[in-house]
């Protein structure tokens, strides 16, 4: 008998989806154990047990991707769209491959995205703990005063929430680089807003030391070894340290 693996993990090494979006599914009633809907904590023998997700098999995935895409505007950051607006998934066409996008960008932003079907990954890069830092271009429709930047150098809260210091550097004198180690919801536009100011461009530039390196928008590249490691390092450093 193999070793035992929570249904979950089993979801997101396979690909399927992100442990998160497996226990959504699973509350849903859409990941079924032998024939038998599953629960959240269930553990499964791979070699053994059947899985199935929306009608169709899990199985176990030979071989992980790891892409950067250059986001264009105007494209959402989901596998499918009920709107019928364009997907990330619909700018990267791997054969055979199920891959998710790595957090979000809104429609209206662009930049960097990281998609893959390494579930496991894909779910500590956006757990909060996890967070590596990110780094935006953004273009404001005024330029903002030394007061503004400050206001948006000093504590902020969204929601109840405290957000965690944000690096600012000015670019020119409409345009600002912002460093954040977390992606609450529309973040920077709301900090934006809560300051007086209104973003016309809002662009992705980095995630921690991985960059565009001439990547045109909307086209898309494999993060090469030495990044899918500086990612994975990052990840092991942090639970090292919980």
């Amino acid at each position: 008998m193999a070793e035992t693996i929570r249904i979950q993990k089993y979801c997101a090494d396979c690909g399927v989806c992100s442990r998160r979006a497996a226990e959504a599914a699973i509350e849903r009633g859409e990941i079924l154990v032998n024939g038998v809907p599953a629960w959240i904590g269930q553990k499964i023998d791979s070699e053994r047990d059947t899985v199935s997700y929306r009608g169709k098999l899990v199985l176990p995935h030979p071989q992980k991707h790891y892409i950067l895409l250059n986001k264009p505007r105007g494209v959402v950051c989901t596998a499918h769209d009920e709107k019928g607006r364009t997907p990330v998934t619909a700018l990267v066409r791997i054969p055979n491959a199920r891959l998710y996008p790595v957090g979000r960008l809104d429609m209206d932003s662009e930049g960097l995205l990281i998609l893959t079907d390494d579930g496991d990954l894909a779910n500590r890069l956006t757990h909060p703990r996890h967070e590596i830092p990110k780094v935006y271009e953004v273009t404001l429709t005024s330029p903002p005063t030394e007061e503004q930047i400050a206001a948006l150098s000093a504590p902020m809260e969204l929601d109840g929430y405290r957000l965690l210091p944000v690096g600012i550097r000015r670019l020119a004198a409409d345009k600002l680089e912002l460093t954040l180690r977390e992606g609450r919801n529309r973040q920077i536009r709301r900090m934006c807003e809560q300051v007086g100011l209104s973003v016309a461009r809002l662009c992705r530039v980095a995630i921690g030391v991985i960059t565009p390196d001439g990547l045109p928008a909307g086209k898309w590249r494999e993060l090469s070894p030495r990044e899918v490691n500086y990612l994975k390092f990052n990840e092991k450093q942090s639970e090292s340290e919980k």
